[in-house]
């Protein structure tokens, strides 16, 4: 499992979809997520420590885990099929551990709200990371490693995550780290 933390939440000018990019901690590797409007919203509100006058769904899914005594520990993106990501929160409950299958989009929003650390699998970032091309600012598919296999029906279906991808409005990118 791979650290990562929210770079941003951006919208594609193409289409208006919502993608939640994830950076490698200690690495120049990005995993984009495609999430819903609510969701998107859900998490930037939080990021951007936007005061709502009632709580949103993740606040009360975050209000049920603390009321019934139990903390989340972290949450994982844990694998992805069928273009589909998942993920798993995983709480301590009562000294043991326990994972519920969940969207990244709501385990990221929760992830935000209670400040806990937020990973992917090797496997995940092996299919769909992407890498910035630190001359052109353009995100790109990580090349595979020298050896793998990877069939012809594989990279046809990731080049749909490289299209949306390069679609992205980047400009403001590397001005928002400063």
């Amino acid at each position: 499992m791979v650290e990562m933390t929210i770079e941003s939440v951006r919208v594609s000018l193409m289409n208006y979809q919502r993608v939640v990019i994830l950076k490698e901690r200690d690495a120049n590797r990005y995993l984009p997520i495609w999430i819903g409007p609510a969701e998107a919203d859900a998490i930037a509100v939080q990021l951007q420590e936007v005061a709502v006058p009632r709580p949103l769904t993740h606040d009360l899914l975050n209000s049920v885990i603390s009321a019934l005594g139990a903390a989340v520990r972290s949450i994982v993106v844990n694998d992805l099929n069928n273009d589909t990501f998942f993920a798993r929160i995983l709480l301590d409950v009562d000294g043991r551990s326990l994972e519920i299958d969940s969207r990244p989009s709501d385990a990221l929003a929760l992830a935000v709200r209670v400040q806990v650390p937020i990973f992917a699998e090797d496997a995940v970032l092996e299919k769909a990371g992407v890498v910035m091309d630190p001359e052109t600012g353009k995100f790109q598919a990580k090349m595979p490693e020298a050896g793998a296999q990877v069939d012809e029906e594989e990279i046809k279906r990731l080049s749909a995550f490289t299209d949306f991808i390069n679609s992205l409005d980047l400009d403001d990118f590397e001005q928002r780290k400063t």
